[in-house]
């Protein structure tokens, strides 16, 4: 039997260490929201007229919530379906972080994606899906970049600060999928205003009933946005506009050019996120098609730090969540709604992280967010 190396062994430690700081505070947000949902559970029980006190129910709770995302191979499957849209949200709004800008758009630009790709894909919805499938999900991601692009030419040109214009497209990306499916999009005389299905341009299912295509993409993605970031001189030039806009400035790049393209390819991400719904999940669209993969995606690009190949871990978390969710009603009677409530209180409690940081005597762990400042400045434009 070989002995571990001294050396082995030190590096080893650094990099525990180095987790520990980065990832501390996180894990600890989580930690401290699962307790605040235990509380709530048992809190609840004493509302509840003639029902009998259980103090283990938390456990039983968190257990089916377990069991029903990660439980049997079809359980994986509904987690991955799940995480995968909240993955391509959390990139798009972690690359805006990047470049020091608060992406709080992602929900319309993931709604004018999927508006897109149903466009797209009853268009070709007859071709071969070898062409339809590549050209319903193009429309998708255009129609998200196309939505990215308006906050970032505001704020380049006059700037309009992004998390203003961003929340109000939010709102017209709602009345226009609403105007689309109901006009020129709608299935003549339907009971209810509905879409053609994509036919065709369907992701094929590739593992379990409902394991689509559109899992490997987000995987691919968390790649190229890492390898852009941190491997490419555009990545370089988006990570400096958000360090500082003047020494970027002052090195020759432009920062109003940069703004432009990097809110596009978040809304190009987060239309990405959107089209994946529809080819690979719903196939068309009503007028109510509605989403919270927006606002969940900033969570997740909070709790992940910004990194690329943080993303996954958080997404995967908010997605398991999800798909174990109406097991934990079933079994343990607790309502969906307590998946909002922990999500929310990890959110809090991430930024309060400066408190945790004091309460438990975190020495060194990052209680950063890697978010821009909110205030918006002269020096972005």
């Amino acid at each position: 039997m070989t002995r571990e190396s001294p050396s082995a062994r030190g590096a080893l430690a650094r990099i525990a260490r180095e987790a520990w700081l980065v990832g501390g505070l996180p894990v600890l947000s989580i930690v401290a929201a699962l307790v605040v949902g235990s509380v709530i559970i048992l809190a609840s029980e004493l509302l509840l007229p003639n029902h009998a006190f259980d103090l283990l129910l938390p456990i039983k709770a968190y257990l089916a919530l377990l069991d029903g995302s990660l439980g049997k191979e079809s359980a994986i499957v509904n987690t991955l379906v799940s995480t995968t849209p909240l993955l391509l949200g959390g990139l798009a709004v972690a690359i805006g972080f990047k470049a020091g800008l608060f992406n709080i758009g992602a929900e319309g630009q993931f709604l004018m994606g999927a508006l897109g790709a149903v466009a797209v894909g009853v268009a070709v919805s007859g071709a071969p899906p070898v062409v339809a499938i590549p050209v319903a999900l193009g429309g998708g991601m255009l129609a998200g970049a196309a939505w990215g692009f308006i906050p970032g030419f505001l704020k380049a040109i006059s700037g309009a600060h992004e998390v203003v214009t961003t929340i109000m497209l939010n709102y017209v990306a709602r009345q226009v999928l609403a105007w689309a499916v109901t006009g020129p999009l709608a299935v003549p005389q339907s009971p209810s205003p509905v879409t053609y299905a994509v036919g065709n341009a369907a992701y094929p299912i590739l593992v379990g009933r409902n394991g689509h295509l559109g899992i490997l993409v987000a995987a691919a993605a968390v790649f190229v946005i890492w390898w852009l970031l941190y491997r490419t001189t555009l990545g370089f030039e988006i990570r400096t506009v958000g360090a500082s806009s003047d020494a970027a400035r002052y090195a020759g790049m432009r920062p109003r050019l940069l703004i432009i393209l990097t809110m596009s390819l978040a809304g190009l991400l987060a239309g990405t996120a959107g089209a994946g719904v529809i080819l690979g999940i719903n196939h068309q669209m009503n007028s109510t098609f509605d989403t919270t993969v927006g606002f969940d995606s900033i969570a997740v690009a909070l709790l992940a730090r910004s990194n690329p190949l943080g993303v996954p871990f958080a997404a995967l978390l908010f997605g398991a969540m999800r798909a174990g969710s109406g097991l934990m009603q079933i079994r343990a009677g607790i309502p969906v709604e307590l998946i909002d409530v922990i999500q929310a209180m990890i959110l809090l409690f991430l930024v309060a992280g400066p408190v945790l940081q004091r309460a438990f005597r975190l020495r060194g762990v990052r209680s950063d967010l890697g978010a821009p400042p909110p205030v918006p400045s002269e020096a972005t434009v």
